[in-house]
C-alpha cells in the first residue's frame, strides 16, 4: 500500500523471514560465533535459547546458509511435538534417507550408517531444532541416545537445541541431568541494544530499496526502542504501522508523535512491555542485594568444577609470547630544533630509545586509539620483524601500505610510521593518529610535539608505513581466491552489505566474488587485486558502521565490538 510513496521495492517491516533483510547485531554475531564455534569444535550438544522475537530462527537460517555443503549436511525440524519415533523418522526424511515402514531401531541404523559414512567422508553432520522447549522429556532423551552416536574420537552428529527460556528449565529436570550435562556450548540471546535497535531500522529501509526515503525522527527511535524493548519483531510491527500512518497522513519523516500513535494501535507496549519491567527491577533489586553483602563478580570469580557444564566463549586467537624491554624511565631531553637541525635533532631524540622500546610504545599509542590494554613493560628487547606479533598480543593486524602521505590521509585510519635514519641502528617508529588544520598528530609526541606539519614529516620519513586494523569477523584466514569456508560467507555478507555483491553468498571465494572484491576496491581508490588484503578488509569492516574503527579526522568508528 504504501510501498510506491516511500519508494520501496518491498515492505521493508514484514514478520515473515527474508534473507534479503537479514540483520546480525552483536548479540546476534555473538550467537552466531557461539554456534560455528560449537559446530567447528564438534560439542556434541549446543544450547541456544532467547525470549519470543529476539531473531533465534534468524540467526538458525543465516548459519545454514553460511554452512557449506563441500562440509556439511544439515536439518532444520521446527515442529518438534512429535513422538520419539516420529521425530527420528522426520530427522531420517530431512537428510534424505529412508524412514517410511522403519521401526525405531531400523530408523537409527540407517540414521547411524549415514553419520559413519559422512564422517568418512570428512563432513560435519548437525541437526538443528527449533523451538525445542516444546519437546516432551521422553522426546529429549531420546535424541541424547542419538547423540551417542560417535567414533573414538569425534561426535557424529552434532544437534542444537533452540528455543525459549523455558527450554533451560525443561533441562533442568532431575530425568534429563544427562542430557544437560552434556551441552557444553550455550547462548542465552539478548534483545537489541539502542544502537542496534537503530541500526536494524536503517538496515531494513535501506535493504527495501527506498527511492523516497522515509526518515525515523530520533524521538520516533527512542520511543521505538522503548516500547519494544529491542525485539525485532515488534520492532517490525511498529515500523510497518508508522509507514502506514506516515503514509496516511503523507509524510516521511516519522515523528516521535507518528511512533507514539503506532504503539497504541499496536498495542506493543501495554502487552508485552510490564513483564520485563518488572524482570528488569527484580534484576536490579537482587544486584543491589547482593552488592549489599559483599558479593560481587569479578576476576575473583571462580571456576566451574569439572562435572558442571562448559559455557563457552569465542577465545582470542593466541600469539607467541615476546619479550620487550622496559621503557627507560627517564629519557635524555632533546636540544631544541630549528631551521636545517630538525633533521639531526630528530635522528638524535631517536637514539634515546631502543628500536624494541621504540616498537613498544608506537604499539601501546595504537592499542590506545583502538581502546585496547597496553602491552606490559618490564620485558626483553623484541628481534627485529616482530611488529606484527607484537600487535597480534592486542588483537590487532598490520598490514603495509605502499604509497606516500597522501594515501595514508585517503585511508584516513591511524598508522604505523616506519624510519631509518642515517647514523641510526635499527629502525624507530611513530603513528600517525589524527590531522587537524594542516598539523598531522604524532604518537609517541617527538621533540616535544604532538603534531607536525606534513613538510616537516616528509623530511625525514621515507614512506614506509602499517595500517592496523582487527579482524572481527574472521575473515582473514580465508579472504584469498580459492579459498572456501565460513570465512569466505562472511565477507560476501559483508560485500552484499557494501552494495558490490548481489548474489546468493556461497562460501567459495569464486570469480563473482573477486569481481566484487575489485569494485569495492575501486571505488576507495585501492590496488584492484580481488584479494581481499588487509587493507580492504579494514575499509570493509569500517564502512559496515558496526565496529569501532578509529579514524584520522576524528570520528568514530561505530560502536565498540
Amino acid at each position: 500500500m504504501y510501498c510506491s510513496f516511500y519508494g520501496f521495492k518491498e515492505k521493508p517491516f514484514t514478520l515473515t523471514p527474508n534473507p534479503r533483510f537479514i540483520f546480525l547485531g552483536k548479540n546476534h554475531r555473538e550467537a552466531f560465533a557461539h554456534l560455528l564455534y560449537g559446530i567447528d569444535n564438534q560439542a556434541g550438544f549446543i544450547a541456544l535459547t532467547g525470549e519470543v522475537g529476539t531473531g533465534k530462527t534468524t540467526v538458525l537460517r543465516t548459519l545454514l546458509v553460511q554452512l557449506d555443503e563441500s562440509g556439511h549436511r544439515t536439518a532444520l525440524i521446527f515442529n518438534p511435538c512429535l513422538s520419539a519415533q516420529e521425530l527420528l523418522a522426520h530427522i531420517n526424511r530431512e537428510f534424505g534417507l529412508s524412514c517410511d515402514g522403519l521401526s525405531t531401531g531400523e530408523l537409527l541404523d540407517v540414521l547411524n550408517r549415514f553419520l559413519m559414512g559422512e564422517n568418512s567422508a570428512g563432513r560435519t553432520v548437525t541437526l538443528i531444532i527449533d523451538e525445542a522447549q516444546n519437546l516432551a522429556p521422553r522426546v529429549l532423551e531420546h535424541i541424547r541416545l542419538i547423540s551417542n552416536l560417535e567414533t573414538k574420537t569425534d561426535k557424529l552428529i552434532q544437534i542444537i537445541l533452540a528455543g525459549q527460556p523455558e527450554l533451560e528449565t525443561l533441562l533442568e529436570r532431575p530425568e534429563l541431568r544427562q542430557l544437560d550435562q552434556r551441552i557444553t556450548v550455550r547462548y542465552h540471546l539478548r534483545p537489541l541494544d539502542f544502537d542496534d535497535t537503530k541500526a536494524y531500522i536503517n538496515h531494513r529501509l535501506e535493504k527495501a530499496g527506498e527511492l523516497r526515503p522515509a526518515i525515523f525522527a530520533p524521538s520516533a527511535l527512542k520511543r521505538i526502542f522503548r516500547a519494544t524493548g529491542g525485539l525485532p519483531r515488534l520492532i517490525n510491527i511498529i515500523c510497518d504501522r508508522c509507514l502506514l500512518i506516515g503514509y496516511a497522513g503523507e509524510t516521511r519523516e516519522i515523528s516521535g508523535q507518528i511512533a507514539v500513535q503506532a504503539i497504541r494501535e499496536t498495542r506493543v507496549e501495554g502487552r508485552y512491555m510490564r513483564h520485563g519491567r518488572r524482570l528488569w527491577f527484580a534484576a536490579a533489586s537482587l544486584i543491589a542485594l547482593l552488592a549489599a553483602v559483599g558479593i560481587y563478580f569479578g576476576p575473583r570469580a571462580t571456576a566451574n568444577k569439572s562435572s558442571s557444564p562448559v559455557h563457552w566463549s569465542i577465545p582470542p586467537v593466541s600469539s607467541p609470547a615476546i619479550t620487550i624491554t622496559a621503557l627507560p624511565s627517564k629519557p635524555k631531553p632533546a636540544p631544541v630544533a630549528t631551521g636545517n637541525d630538525f633533521i639531526a635533532a630528530v635522528r638524535w631524540e631517536m637514539t634515546a630509545n631502543s628500536e624494541g622500546a621504540s616498537a613498544v610504545r608506537a604499539i601501546n599509542a595504537l592499542a590506545k586509539l583502538w581502546r585496547l590494554p597496553a602491552l606490559p613493560a618490564g620485558r626483553k628487547s623484541v628481534h627485529p620483524g616482530s611488529m606484527e606479533q607484537l600487535a597480534g598480543q592486542r588483537g590487532l593486524r598490520l598490514t603495509r601500505v605502499d604509497g606516500d602521505l597522501a594515501t595514508l590521509l585517503r585511508l584516513d585510519v591511524p598508522a604505523l610510521l616506519e624510519f631509518t635514519l642515517p647514523g641510526l641502528k635499527g629502525k624507530r617508529y611513530l603513528v600517525l593518529t589524527g590531522r587537524d588544520s594542516g598539523r598531522l598528530s604524532v604518537a609517541p609526541p617527538l621533540l616535544g610535539k604532538s603534531s607536525l606539519s606534513e613538510s616537516e614529516l616528509k623530511d625525514f620519513w621515507s614512506g614506509r608505513a602499517y595500517i592496523a586494523w582487527k579482524d572481527f569477523n574472521r575473515i582473514a584466514p580465508s579472504s584469498i581466491p580459492d579459498a572456501n569456508g565460513v570465512g569466505v560467507i562472511r565477507l560476501q555478507i559483508m560485500l552484499a552489505g557494501a552494495g558490490v555483491y548481489g548474489l546468493e553468498p556461497s562460501g567459495v571465494y569464486d570469480e563473482g566474488t573477486m569481481n566484487a572484491v575489485r569494485e569495492f576496491q575501486r571505488r576507495h581508490g585501492v590496488a584492484q587485486s580481488g584479494r581481499a588484503d588487509g587493507t580492504t578488509l579494514l575499509l570493509l569492516y569500517r564502512d559496515a558502521g558496526k565496529f569501532a574503527i578509529p579514524r584520522l579526522a576524528g570520528r568514530g568508528g561505530g560502536r565498540k565490538r
